[in-house]
């Protein structure tokens, strides 16, 4: 299992395929296991860099806070240790406000992003509502398949949940391989959102950006995607009707081909790995 010492942590990575990178950002308590739909596509056209953000999977988990410009380092200092100059950005939720950082410091560092259901903080944030805010939160006393089971209704929609229920099971064995999050690092990421705001920087962040979202997200509403698309100077909005929050699983087909679609649009020959 190879490890980046990126300063205070060490950093779990895998590395998937050749070609151009791919850098996939995961979300709240993700982890390498996050991506299991998406690898086997897109490791047959980029060399595709997973890792573990900090206090989650196999990666280091100090004490908090954490913060969105902290994790962006993380992942600028990986890619300096693997000596990319340039990727490309697949990103979900909190890993899109992870993105969106990681292009306010560092944007020549980056291609086209893929910002899948996700928000810039701030004022104009749209949050969830308290019931759910509630089954987010309240896990005391619970394993960790009973809080996926409760969760579910978060990440996926009504129709998804009826009519897919054996992808759900077979995505959360997946997720159940990975190590257990302490309750202190899910809390320290779950900080960092709240208080991450990067609105006044997004008419600077000139990195062509795909901004995704389902119509039926209730963990991060597609309000604060459309918000995103209005700002930022190079992006594209796709609305998936009927689709919650994890459109990774939910619409995986669809997504990873228009992601694939929007990076080959934006390679350029003379950007190099």
């Amino acid at each position: 299992m190879p490890f980046s010492n990126i300063g205070d942590i060490d950093l779990h990575y895998e590395i998937h395929g050749e070609g151009f990178p791919l850098l996939f950002i995961s979300g709240l308590a993700g982890s390498t296991y996050s991506w299991e739909g998406q690898i086997a596509f897109f490791e047959k056209h980029y060399r595709c860099i997973v890792f573990d953000n900090r206090g989650a999977g196999l990666s280091g988990k100090p004490p908090g806070p954490y913060t969105m410009p902290k994790m962006a380092e993380d992942a600028l200092r990986l890619l300096d240790s693997l000596m990319v100059e340039k990727a490309l950005v697949f990103s979900l939720s909190m890993g899109g406000m992870i993105a969106l950082e990681l292009a306010r410091i560092a944007s020549g560092r980056l291609g086209a992003m893929l910002l899948g259901c996700t928000h810039a903080g701030g004022k104009p944030r749209i949050s969830p509502s308290p019931e759910a805010v509630l089954l987010l939160m309240d896990n005391a006393g619970l394993s960790r398949e009973e809080i996926l089971l409760k969760q579910t209704p978060l990440f996926f929609s009504e129709r998804f949940r009826t009519e897919n229920s054996q992808v759900i099971e077979e995505h959360y064995r997946v997720q159940l391989l990975a190590p257990l999050q302490p309750e202190y690092a899910f809390q320290a990421q779950l900080r960092a959102i709240s208080l991450f705001d990067c609105t006044d920087a997004l008419a600077k962040i000139s990195n062509p950006a795909l901004v995704v979202t389902g119509t039926e997200d209730v963990l991060i509403p597609p309000g604060n995607s459309i918000y995103l698309a209005e700002h930022l100077p190079e992006a594209e909005l796709i609305q998936i009707p009927g689709a919650g929050h994890a459109l990774h699983v939910e619409c995986r087909d669809m997504l990873n081909q228009a992601v694939h679609r929007f990076y080959r649009k934006h390679l350029g020959e003379t950007q190099t790995p």
